[in-house]
Parts: C-alpha cells; sequence; structure tokens
C-alpha cells in the first residue's frame, strides 16, 4: 500500500506530541518539586484516561446476550492455517479443528515453502503427498475437509492471498499454526456471521501460553492480565465503532469482502492490523455498513514469547507494524470521513506512537533523581505512582468480573494474581514493553523487517 499524504490533524497531533515530550522533559532541569517528573505525569494521566474509557464503553458486557437476528443461516466456514516449518505443532493444530464440534467444510494448510519435516507429517497423519508449488492437493483420505496447499516461501500474508484464492467458502478463517481454538470457539464465529450480514471481520479473544519454564511461567502470567485488558479495550472500540486491531493468529472473514479490499499486504510487518484500515476505507468510500467485531465466546490459545530476547522481538515486529500502517493510513487521522475512527481512534492511536517513550523518559528521570539524591522530590512522585498502582489495581479487579461475563472463562485470573501483577508490572513488564516498542521505532525509521524464526514453547504441552 502506498502512504497517503497526510492531513493537517495528523501533523498537528504529531507534531504537538512531540513537542510536548521536549517540553516536558526540560521540566526535569529547569523546575523544582513535583513539575520535575512532568513527564511522568502526563503519561500516567493519558493511561488513565485510555482505561477510563475502556471502563466506559465495556460494562455492556454485564447486559444480557441478544438473540441472533438469522438464526437459520448456516454460512460455509474454512480455516486457513498458515505455516512455514511448523511440523511439530501442524497435527496438534488439524487435530482439533476437526474434533471441533462445528467443524469447518474445509481445512486449507497455506505451507510457506516449508524445508522441515511438514511433509512427512502430512504423509503420516493425513496420508498426503506434496502438491506441486502453487497448486491444492487432493483431499485428505483419512480427513475429507482437509487440503495442503504448497507456495515458495514469500511470508505469511503471501501464504493467505495463495490460499483465499483457492478457498470456497462464505467465510474464511485465518489461524496459526501454533493457536489451539477451545471447543465452540467454530461455532460462535460461524454464529456471529451468521447473525450479522454486515459484519465482515471479527477476531476471537486470546490466552497466551508460554510452557512450563520459569521464564515461561512469569512472562504467562504477566501477559495473561495484559491480554484480559487488551480484549476489553478492543470490545470497548467496537462499542464505537472503531476497532482496528484483529489478531490474525485466530481471525475470521467474508471471504468477498477479503477479495475486494485485495487481501493481505505483503509488504507489512503486521498484515492482519493493515488489512481492517483498508475494509474500513473501502467502506467509507463506497457508502457501506461493514462492521468489525470481537466475539467473545469465540475463544483460543495462542503460544507466546516465553522468553526475554523473544518477547522484545515480538513487540518490535508488532509497534514496528503499527507505525508503518499508521503512516501509510495518516490521511484517516482526524478525518470525519471515518467516522470515529478518524475523529478519535486514530488521533489515540497517534499519541500512542510516542507514549512508549514518554514511559521510558518518566522512568529514566525518575531513576536520574533517585540516585542525584532528590528523595524530597521523589517522595510525591512515589505518591502519585501509589495512587496509579491502586487505579490499575481497581481498574483490572473489574475487568476480571467482565471478562468472566463475557468470555464465560477466567480459568488462570484470581484477584490475587491481579494485586500482584498490578504492584509489579510498572516497575518490570510495563518497561519491558516500552523498550521492545522503542525498539519497533528502531525498526520502523531503519526500514528492517526481517524478525527471525520464532520458537514455539508451549503448544505441545497445551495441546496433552
Amino acid at each position: 500500500m502506498s502512504p497517503r499524504p497526510a492531513r493537517w490533524p495528523g501533523y498537528a497531533i504529531a507534531g504537538g506530541a512531540l513537542l510536548l515530550l521536549a517540553a516536558l522533559i526540560a521540566q526535569a532541569f529547569f523546575r523544582e518539586g513535583l513539575a520535575t517528573w512532568s513527564v511522568g505525569l502526563a503519561y500516567v494521566g493519558y493511561d488513565t484516561v485510555l482505561l477510563l474509557f475502556t471502563a466506559r464503553h465495556s460494562w455492556r458486557v454485564l447486559r444480557p446476550a441478544s438473540t441472533p437476528a438469522n438464526p437459520g443461516m448456516r454460512p460455509t466456514l474454512g480455516v486457513i492455517v498458515a505455516a512455514h516449518n511448523e511440523a511439530n505443532v501442524l497435527g496438534v493444530t488439524i487435530s482439533a479443528l476437526a474434533g471441533a464440534s462445528d467443524p469447518p467444510e474445509l481445512i486449507l494448510i497455506a505451507d510457506d515453502g516449508s524445508n522441515d519435516a511438514t511433509a512427512t507429517v502430512m504423509a503420516r497423519l493425513y496420508s498426503l503427498d506434496p502438491p506441486p508449488l502453487g497448486r491444492v492437493s487432493a483431499p485428505s483420505p483419512v480427513l475429507p475437509s482437509l487440503r495442503w496447499l504448497r507456495v515458495p516461501h514469500g511470508g505469511k500474508a503471501r501464504a493467505l492471498n495463495a490460499a483465499i484464492v483457492e478457498a470456497d467458502t462464505e467465510i474464511v478463517l485465518t489461524v496459526d499454526a501454533d493457536t489451539l481454538l477451545e471447543e465452540g470457539a467454530l461455532a460462535a464465529m460461524r454464529g456471529a456471521f451468521a447473525a450479522e450480514a454486515e459484519l465482515v471481520a471479527a477476531t476471537g479473544v486470546l490466552t497466551p501460553i508460554c510452557g512450563s519454564s520459569p521464564s515461561g511461567r512469569v512472562f504467562e502470567w504477566f501477559q495473561k492480565y495484559e491480554y484480559v485488558r487488551n480484549f476489553l479495550s478492543r470490545y470497548a472500540w467496537m462499542q464505537a465503532n472503531s476497532l482496528l486491531l484483529i489478531s490474525g493468529a485466530f481471525a475470521a472473514f467474508r471471504r468477498s469482502a477479503l477479495v475486494k479490499v485485495g487481501g493481505f499486504d505483503s509488504d507489512c510487518m503486521v498484515e492482519d492490523y493493515e488489512l481492517i484500515h483498508r475494509l474500513h476505507r473501502h467502506a467509507a468510500d463506497h457508502g457501506l455498513d461493514w462492521r468489525v467485531r470481537v466475539v467473545g465466546a469465540a475463544q483460543a490459545r495462542t503460544d507466546a514469547p516465553a522468553s526475554l530476547i523473544g518477547f522484545l522481538r515480538q513487540r518490535r515486529r508488532w509497534f514496528g507494524g503499527f507505525l508503518q500502517t499508521q503512516y501509510w493510513n495518516r490521511d484517516m487521522i482526524g478525518n470525519g470521513r471515518f467516522g470515529t475512527l478518524g475523529s478519535l481512534h486514530m488521533p489515540v492511536k497517534t499519541l500512542d506512537t510516542v507514549q512508549p517513550i514518554y514511559g521510558m523518559a518518566a522512568f529514566v528521570i525518575l531513576i536520574a533523581l533517585v540516585v542525584v539524591g532528590q528523595f524530597r522530590i521523589a517522595l510525591p512522585i512515589l505518591i502519585v505512582m501509589v495512587v496509579k498502582i491502586v487505579f490499575d489495581l481497581g481498574f483490572l479487579l473489574w475487568s476480571l468480573r467482565l471478562y468472566a461475563r463475557w468470555t464465560g472463562s477466567g480459568k488462570g485470573l484470581s484477584a490475587g494474581g491481579a494485586l500482584i501483577a498490578a504492584a509489579l508490572e510498572l516497575f518490570s513488564f510495563q518497561l519491558l514493553r516500552h523498550a521492545g516498542a522503542i525498539w519497533g521505532w528502531h525498526a520502523f525509521l531503519t526500514g528492517r523487517e526481517t524478525w527471525g524464526r520464532q520458537h514455539r514453547t508451549a503448544i505441545g504441552d497445551a495441546a496433552g
């Protein structure tokens, strides 16, 4: 996608945020008292406003679920599994899909040039021989809904686009090879599209799994609570008719809409996120009432980073891709033609581009004040941070209640765990997120888009 020319609101918001950052950092050198930490106050204030927005719009999950408008409709559904060297987990993923209570009519493996034991697994488990490159195999004699598409290695987006052409179902659902769908997830997705003709894209709710190693347990614990907040935030933005973030690890699309906008963009680091912008843009350009949703009843577990470097690399790619997509769509910032998405969400996303820099600057200034012995100033800052931690804890406890009501599941989540997470993450996990995001800034500015191979850590254990 070619970058769109920016409008003046985009320049004003981005430029204003950077100028404010410089001015607030300067306060550490020219002011006394709490004003020395002005950048921290701005960071805390902005984060709190976002949480209040989520709280305001997510309470609706407490309402009774509405009856589907078209309960008799049953669109056909196909699942595309993008896989590159995923021999260790392919069998697990396919078995979970085939064993669902409402199995898909099609399971299509989009094999992106694998050179591991994928062929051996497909032959041993499903009696499939490798088809020629660019061709789809015949149905598996073991599992008739299963087909295998092999394409030259060119990245996930290209593999998905090739598979979309071959899929013949009304709904296509993309699942990463390291993602296990929970019972009822496929039925919930199919039901959501059956109930709403205008629905063109939907994401399920993901739970991270990181394995049984000590570092894996720590990262899984922090990320579980992070995912709760993140998916409730998506629900809130959905209520404002401006949801942008769809998880490619578990996402469903109306195939006709996907074809109209040209499928996934292989030049983007986060092809799933960029695609939703084009769906919103196409709807605005053609006066269509297309909807994007998050479906609470559709749940899955996905392999998440279990080590420090793995986590930082993931957040580098996510944030670098976010910056890339924001830059490409900068004409949408403050543009009322796109409704709430343009007038509210895109400006917020513009501020989000510098939020990690604010957070790291606040932390560095706080450490510097302590090192030089400015404890008199550090004390009021500590009070602000304690108040923030208490607020975050209250929000997280409220979020757990909403999340359990919305998804019907609260496994692995507790008030005690929320208390510890709220107390510790401000000085640990949150800083790691900011560090990965700042690394993403480097990747975006330098154009480095090679992220390395992911190491699966937990999917086999989870299946067991």
